[in-house]
């Protein structure tokens, strides 16, 4: 049985040790500390016009998905932030229910568009391909240290 529900304080901690876990992992192999996942999941909760949900299959955490809702000149666009899948369970559909659900819900919210980052020529980018994302030519990411 799966369901999908918003995250809330009742369940953040359980979505925070996942992120840690997913995160810690390959193919990011990134060092999340408990207390910088959970600043970062709990700064997406309390951010204005956020929406996250988390999946659970079983009883047990499987997944989460989040970001925000961004105001433009033509409309609203939504920017995914995090989608995280159980490193256990990943390529079972999990993900594309939970971006399904969220796309779902979106669209009832007259959201226009849905815009993210992530590492290009990995598994992630393989996966939104699949959903219909596409490299937008119009926009570049830029950074720099300080």
């Amino acid at each position: 049985m799966e369901e999908i529900v918003p995250v809330s304080a009742d369940n953040i901690q359980e979505c925070i040790e996942l992120y840690t876990k997913v995160f810690n992992d390959e193919p990011w192999n990134e060092t999340w500390t408990h207390e910088a996942a959970g600043e970062r999941l709990l700064d997406l909760l309390h951010t204005p016009r956020s929406l996250l949900f988390s999946l659970s299959s079983h009883g047990r955490l499987a997944g989460l998905v989040g970001g925000n809702c961004k105001r433009h000149c033509g409309g609203t666009t939504f920017y995914l932030a995090e989608l995280c899948i159980d490193n256990k369970i990943q390529g079972k559909g999990y993900g594309s229910r939970l971006l399904t659900h969220l796309e779902r819900e979106l669209k009832s919210m007259g959201v226009q568009s849905i815009y993210l980052l992530t590492m290009n020529g990995r598994q992630a980018e393989a996966f939104y391909n699949k959903h219909g994302y596409v490299l937008n030519k119009n926009r570049i990411v830029m950074a720099k240290s300080l």
